[in-house]
């Protein structure tokens, strides 16, 4: 029997957490997408470095951002309608493929939102189509990720 999970169940099991957590809440899942969204805060440690006086958002921290809520987090959900509860937490995801195209910076203190619309799961492998939009809902990345998950050692 499989287990629904709720948005806060989802985050307790994503395995990043703070400081390297790009998640801070889920708006909506269900099996088809996700939509999460995250705040970059001004004291970020990597803004320090990225660039000094005109800080921005890396692009790599951007991809990251998009692959914890349209893989890692998306991935849960999708795994926990196949799993029972006790079982998922056996499981690792694990980022396997990327293509994306950066449109526009996040500067400090900016809020995005991931959206992930699924292209295929199957045998603990989830490929995604995920945007990323600023607050003003502007463009500011998009990218064709995979992952999957594998057995905990």
């Amino acid at each position: 029997m499989s287990t629904t999970l709720s948005h806060e169940d989802i985050l307790k099991l994503v395995p990043q957490q703070a400081p390297f957590r790009f998640i801070d809440k889920i708006v909506s899942v269900n099996e088809n997408g996700i939509v999460g969204q995250y705040t970059f805060k001004e004291d970020e440690t990597f803004y320090a470095g990225h660039f000094p006086g005109q800080p921005v958002t890396p692009g790599v921290i951007l991809l990251e951002t998009m692959a914890q809520t349209g893989v890692v987090a998306f991935g849960l959900y999708l795994l926990s309608l196949q799993l029972e509860a006790a079982e998922l937490d056996k499981w690792l995801t694990l980022f396997s493929d990327a293509e994306v195209e950066f449109s526009k910076p996040v500067y400090p203190g900016e809020q995005v939102t991931i959206t992930a619309e699924k292209i295929f799961w199957r045998r603990m492998k989830l490929k995604a189509r995920v945007t990323m939009h600023n607050s003003a809902n502007e463009l500011v990345a998009n990218c064709v990720i995979s992952g999957m998950g594998v057995p905990k050692q």
